[in-house]
């Protein structure tokens, strides 16, 4: 009697020496870059603590050059920031007694002022987040209803940073990563990576020029971020208030993709009640990017940050086009300690 052939386990063992192949290409290829073009992964960092919505923080006011008394401070945009600011305010008036005049006389006039912009530059630079992870409930539709998990993590070291975003859906995982320099004002992004299944595609920026995956090379306009890189750049916009977290403003940032490059506006449409599944209700506003001319591709994202959670992103929808979404929607938000103060930070270039 014969035996029935083994195609079967004979197909099996063809598409594992395919995949690994594949695997060992990718490998080689990696090996192939200079230093400067690699991702070096950083240890996950330790998690020490779980955060839940608080009374918003103040963002930080850089004071102005000239030495006449500011304003005021600028009021805040909700009924929560309402209350703090009343209750910060009566400590924040100082009446000058008139026998001080001498004393101001006696001082070199530009002291005063260089001092608080050392110290405006100091807390420009403790103002990005400790090393946090925010995981979110994943849902959606892509022929088909989307369920999974997703989480972005941020974390930064010795003056470098990472920011990772991983996506699971089945036995689907893509993972973004940006790593790159921390600057008092900015992320400077140095190497963008886009992980799939069937390959990756990379973006390399030197500080003059970007190059996307195909070889190309474009200038690199300033302050230039890339597809992760933005979830934590907006936010530490927000929590220094550089620009402002309120309906009716809008702010910009130049950012890189695979396909190409372009300069983004998201207007702040409003300030919603998002119901988490594991926070509770949260306020957040809502930010909707407006169409770009000549656009590389129909993916968008609309982002809700959460000023009670020290602005971070607390809601993700990507649009992928023809009706097709992915959403996020924060379920847990943890933390380490913050980082020691770091003299290295320097103003962005």
């Amino acid at each position: 009697m014969k035996r029935a052939p083994l195609r079967p386990l004979w197909l099996f063992l063809m598409l594992v020496s395919v995949l690994l192949a594949h695997l060992l290409g990718l490998d080689w290829l990696q090996g192939q870059l200079p230093l400067s073009e690699r991702l070096t992964p950083m240890a996950d960092p330790m998690f020490t603590r779980i955060i839940g919505p608080a009374l918003p923080a103040l963002p930080l006011r850089r004071p102005s050059a000239r030495s006449e008394p500011s304003a005021g401070p600028a009021r805040p945009a909700s009924p929560v920031a309402d209350e703090t600011q009343a209750a910060i305010e009566p400590n924040q008036t100082a009446v000058e007694p008139a026998d001080a005049r001498q004393t101001q006389a006696a001082e070199p006039p530009a002291a005063e002022p260089s001092a608080a912009a050392s110290e405006a530059a100091a807390a420009a630079a403790d103002a990005w987040p400790p090393d946090s992870r925010l995981s979110y409930r994943l849902g959606g539709y892509y022929r088909g209803n989307l369920y999974g998990s997703a989480r972005v993590q941020w974390q930064r070291e010795a003056g470098r940073y990472q920011v990772r975003v991983d996506l699971s859906l089945a036995l689907l995982r893509v993972s973004l990563i940006s790593q790159g320099e921390v600057h008092a004002d900015a992320l400077l992004p140095r190497v963008y990576e886009e992980q799939f299944p069937w390959g990756l595609r990379r973006l390399v920026f030197d500080g003059v020029f970007v190059r996307f995956d195909n070889g190309v090379q474009q200038p690199q306009p300033p302050a230039l971020q890339d597809t992760a890189s933005q979830f934590v750049e907006l936010s530490h916009r927000f929590s220094s208030g550089r620009d402002e977290l309120k309906a009716g403003q809008q702010v910009s940032l130049w950012l890189a993709r695979p396909q190409g490059m372009a300069l983004w506006t998201y207007d702040v449409v409003e300030e919603e009640l998002l119901q988490t599944p594991e926070l509770g209700p949260v306020s957040a506003f809502h930010l909707r990017p407006r169409p770009i001319a000549n656009p590389t591709g129909v993916i968008s994202a609309e982002l809700w940050f959460a000023p009670s959670l020290q602005y971070l992103p607390v809601r993700i929808r990507i649009d992928l086009g023809e009706g097709n979404f992915v959403d996020l929607m924060v379920e847990r938000i943890e933390q380490g300690a913050a980082p020691a103060p770091e003299t290295g930070l320097s103003p962005r270039m």
